[in-house]
């Protein structure tokens, strides 16, 4: 049931949040979106259920579609085992189903492995920089194309369970460091969270931009 101080929040963020949300959404504006920059990123994925991996992105920076605020378009890649206790987790599920009165028999699946093809949308909040050095934190929400594979697996219905798209949302933060125009180097952190997986990852790239520093 709700209280009475709760319901009276709620009765001020109905009557408040129609006039803030129109006043927010008047800084967002076309006008400023344009092709502003490419840049590669590599690094190391850490996945809660799966080994840590190379990882590579391409990002597109489209432009300020805000005062301080861009928007960038990814595509990043990674390729995973499951960990040992994922393993093992199956491996004791298979057993526990098997009737075999000697107890003797043995079970190992080998190698699973999982594939991730990420579409991404960034929003950058930038904060206020030199010419050389733009901080900035994020949140993005990405489309996931996800593929299992694994001589255990491959052509059975757990292939087909492993071989989803899966929507995603993603905190970010790192910075843009200039060197000769119009190329930057990039360090970005972030954390993704999707209904099957987590990831924490760092990467480090080079960006080249079309102007001489990203415009406000």
């Amino acid at each position: 049931m709700v209280t009475g101080p709760i319901f009276a929040a709620c009765l001020l963020v109905g009557f408040t949040a129609p006039l803030s949300a129109q006043q927010f959404f008047e800084q967002f504006s076309y006008e400023g979106l344009k092709l502003s920059g490419i840049g590669f990123e590599f690094g190391v994925i850490a996945p809660n259920r799966l080994t840590e991996e190379p990882t590579g992105a391409v990002r597109v920076d489209y432009g300020f579609i805000a005062p301080n605020v861009r928007l960038l378009f990814s595509l990043s890649y990674f390729k995973g085992d499951f960990n040992e206790e994922n393993i093992a987790q199956f491996e004791a599920q298979l057993r526990s189903v098997v009737n075999d009165p000697t107890g003797d028999f043995t079970i190992d699946v080998g190698t699973i492995s999982l594939a991730d093809l990420e579409l991404g949308l960034d929003l950058q909040y930038v904060f206020p920089y030199t010419n050389r050095v733009v901080p900035y934190l994020g949140f993005g929400l990405g489309v996931h194309y996800r593929n299992g594979s694994g001589a255990a697996i491959d052509g059975t219905f757990v292939d087909d369970a492993l071989d989803t798209v899966a929507a995603a949302g993603n905190f970010s933060a790192g910075i843009h460091v200039g060197l000769i125009h119009p190329v930057y180097l990039t360090f970005d952190f972030r954390a993704g969270l999707s209904s099957e997986l987590r990831t924490v990852a760092g990467r480090g790239g080079l960006m080249f931009r079309f102007t001489p520093r990203p415009q406000r």
